[in-house]
């Protein structure tokens, strides 16, 4: 069984120290780092741009997973992928011709990514799960941090679960929003790889021991 990895939201990070937190996560037992843009118009809010991940990409040494929480997400692929993106995720609900997305950010070297809402059946991954490289569920509504976990996530977690087995494909399952030590031992356990935490871990006291701590119940 592989192990399940933990990506620190860098949204949640302190940005007058970006650089201590950045360093934070690359002493930890982090795996990735999650970094989500925001546009205002997909979601009702702005996060950070370009420069910003630029700066990111310069101090992080592991897997940078990126959330486009943007319209027309296609205008900006290659761009990403100049930036050192490692995944690109792009939701659903935001792409019009889903596969051709996909193809294109695979064509710029990237895996990718499909992130679906908490109103989006996964059912609607069916014909193109085998293209995905990692399936991001939203746990709570995009576009804030510090929101309260969507129970509905685990049957979300276990239905894709089945769709990716019974079509023989390799996605990965990532989960974001509201996780935390209470949950992350039943989303593994539900099917999920990769779990999202903002909040959680920037607000704790001790960070590093806190990364360490999920990451030993996710695999436990």
């Amino acid at each position: 069984m592989s192990s399940k990895l933990i990506a620190p939201s860098v949204l949640a990070a302190d940005f007058g120290n970006l650089q201590r937190d950045l360093e934070m996560i690359n002493k930890s037992e982090a795996d990735w780092f999650h970094i989500d843009i925001m546009d205002g118009v997909f979601v009702p809010n702005i996060s950070y741009g370009m420069p910003i991940l630029k700066a990111i990409t310069k101090h992080a040494k592991k897997t940078i997973d990126v959330h486009l929480m943007i319209v027309d997400p296609d205008r900006y692929i290659k761009e990403f992928a100049e930036l050192g993106s490692d995944i690109l995720t792009v939701h659903y609900e935001a792409c019009t011709h889903l596969h051709r997305t996909i193809q294109a950010i695979k064509a710029e070297g990237m895996k990718a990514g499909v992130a679906l809402n908490p109103h989006t059946n996964v059912d609607l991954l069916k014909d193109t799960i085998k293209d995905i490289d990692l399936v991001l569920i939203m746990s709570v509504n995009p576009g804030f941090g510090g929101q309260s976990f969507i129970e509905n996530t685990y049957n979300k977690v276990k239905q894709l679960k089945t769709i990716i087995e019974n079509a023989g494909a390799k996605t990965l399952i990532e989960v974001d929003g509201g996780v935390t030590d209470k949950n992350a031992a039943k989303l593994t356990k539900a099917g999920a790889d990769v779990l999202v935490a903002g909040s959680y871990v920037f607000k704790a006291s001790n960070q590093i021991e806190t990364i360490k701590g999920l990451k030993e119940i996710a695999n436990s």
